[in-house]
């Protein structure tokens, strides 16, 4: 059995060592404009007690501010600054800092009955003007923040010390979303610069220590008003994954993120866990064919057809490919997601083959030369497929099956730099994944084809899903919304714009000492890593 391991200097000195390692490495997953940093600045502490922990949950969660004004863990996973709700484990929103909250019947309205046992961080009280500041301040600063959509918003008041007043401009159906989304930030002590990394909140931690690409060190807030947590010191720690892994391997990790790759491996000491996520891979399958579009090339000749896009869709092997790039590990995907109420459960058999190749030639797609690749009007079914690293392993499994189709698939380990510039011609494997239904707006909504940023890049335009995502939004019931929403899918999904493949699952392997509360995580969202920490205050040392 492995034991706790004591915290003290050796750990610190494990982590310099480990981050000058990753100093030399080429870790493609990070931020490539994030500057070197010297591994100096790591202090030796005071010896901390066995009641701590250290884990490597990936390095998002340093690459960005940790400041909820700028969109700071908004996927339901912040640690250190609530919401008015959050989402719970079956995927449903419940009040947080809010005991209550109504809706009007023009859903113009939104009210907040708050509790009256909140402080922040540094023993101050959470009033109804710290909500208002944190919603004007985000709105302001729109720009800054591109999770929490508050264009809608018309204003936020204080009713009194413990109620608050939303305001639309207009119906916004997901609304409850961004009350759940948003952390909340004190009026008196709030610091645009100090936030990024040191940030004040009513969550459960506190921020103690923060060393920029090395560590961040968290306490409990001993105002918490749900308890304090168990454990007394939690340190997330910067690593590349092959340093990390061997860092559990050696006993200086009880949490490791690990990519299902290593599904059979055997850590001493630790078990692997795998989460149920709505973390999709999905392929972007340009639907209009090349053209010249101010001076740029877009679409493509062979994605554009259809019969191409329909083929792919019912004929490839989910299950094989799973095998393949994740030893089993992870769901088909044939739509979104499948587990959020507003998602489309409507499923379809894959593995078609022979329908695919009925399709396909149907279509004039016709093997003419024995090559093994189709072509049509002179055209060779053929296109590329750019991934990022980590997911260029998927990206060759899906080649490989989809040449049993007669389609040729020509996998690519990009940077972004290379994907964006290539995305609107060819295919790109994405990851999405969120609570919203607001991203469906972002895949199928007209007005987002060729806008610059990963939105719509297929340039999947309808005006029929443009009406009913329109519709959905303006709803004043949830209800209404939802059925709105998995019609959009409907609609949109028998165009086949995208090619959705697989539900990953996330993976850790965690102490045997260590109890992460299996049954108050949440289904995670996109980002493999850091949603594990979404119930941090639960976890416990045996």
């Amino acid at each position: 059995m492995r034991s706790r391991i004591k915290r003290s200097f050796v750990l610190l000195l494990a982590v310099v060592i480990f981050t000058a390692i990753l100093a030399g490495c080429n870790n493609t997953t990070d931020n490539p404009n994030a500057e070197e940093t010297s591994t100096s600045s790591i202090q030796a502490d005071a010896e901390v007690s066995d009641n701590s922990i250290v884990a490597y949950v990936g390095t998002n969660i340093f690459d960005s501010s940790l400041d909820p004004i700028k969109g700071a863990m908004s996927y339901g996973y912040s640690f250190t600054n609530a919401a008015l709700l959050k989402v719970d484990p079956t995927s449903e929103y419940v009040g947080d800092m809010a005991t209550d909250w109504s809706v009007s019947d023009d859903a113009l309205i939104y009210t907040f009955t708050l509790r009256k046992d909140v402080k922040f961080s540094d023993g101050s009280d959470m009033t109804a003007d710290d909500v208002v500041f944190t919603y004007e301040t985000v709105k302001e600063n729109q720009a800054e923040n591109e999770n929490v959509d508050l264009t809608r918003l018309a204003s936020v008041r204080a009713e009194d010390d413990h109620t608050v007043v939303f305001t639309l401009t207009e119906p916004y159906s997901p609304f409850l979303d961004t009350t759940a989304m948003l952390g909340i930030v004190p009026s008196d002590g709030y610091d645009n610069a100090t936030f990024d990394e040191m940030p004040i909140g009513t969550g459960a931690w506190k921020i103690v220590q923060y060393d920029a690409n090395q560590q961040i060190i968290v306490e409990p807030n001993e105002f918490y008003y749900e308890g304090t947590p168990e454990i007394n010191r939690i340190t997330l720690v910067y690593m590349d994954n092959d340093t990390a892994l061997s860092a559990a391997r050696s006993g200086q990790l009880d949490i490791v993120m690990v990519g299902s790759n290593y599904a059979n491996e055997i850590v001493d000491g630790m078990n692997l866990v795998s989460f149920e996520t709505m973390d999709i891979r999905n392929v972007s399958l340009p639907v209009n064919p090349e053209e010249e579009r101010d001076g740029e090339t877009v679409g493509n000749n062979v994605t554009s057809d259809i019969a191409v896009r329909e083929a792919l869709t019912i004929g490839i092997d989910r299950e094989t490919i799973i095998q393949n790039a994740f030893n089993g590990v992870g769901k088909p995907a044939t739509a979104f997601t499948n587990n959020l109420i507003w998602a489309n459960d409507d499923i379809y058999e894959d593995n078609q083959k022979d329908a695919a190749i009925a399709i396909l030639e149907n279509a004039g797609w016709i093997d003419h030369d024995g090559d093994g690749i189709r072509e049509k009007d002179g055209i060779i079914c053929e296109f590329d497929l750019y991934a990022a690293e980590d997911r260029y392993v998927l990206a060759a499994a899906l080649a490989e099956d989809a040449a049993e189709l007669g389609i040729k698939i020509n996998p690519h380990s990009a940077s972004w730099d290379e994907i964006s510039a290539n995305m609107y011609t060819a295919g790109v494997l994405w990851g999405w994944g969120q609570y919203s239904p607001t991203v469906l707006a972002s895949l199928f909504h007209s007005k987002y084809a060729y806008s610059g940023g990963y939105d719509n890049v297929v340039a999947y335009q309808n005006p029929q899903v443009d009406a009913l995502i329109d519709k959905a939004l303006a709803e004043t019931s949830q209800e209404a919304a939802v059925n709105d929403w998995k019609e959009v899918q409907d609609l949109a999904n028998a165009d086949f714009p995208y090619l959705y493949i697989v539900n990953i699952e996330h993976c850790y392997f965690i102490n045997d000492n260590l109890d992460i509360s299996a049954d108050t995580q949440i289904p995670h969202p996109h980002g493999h890593g850091s949603p594990i920490i979404c119930n941090m205050k639960d976890w416990t040392l045996k």
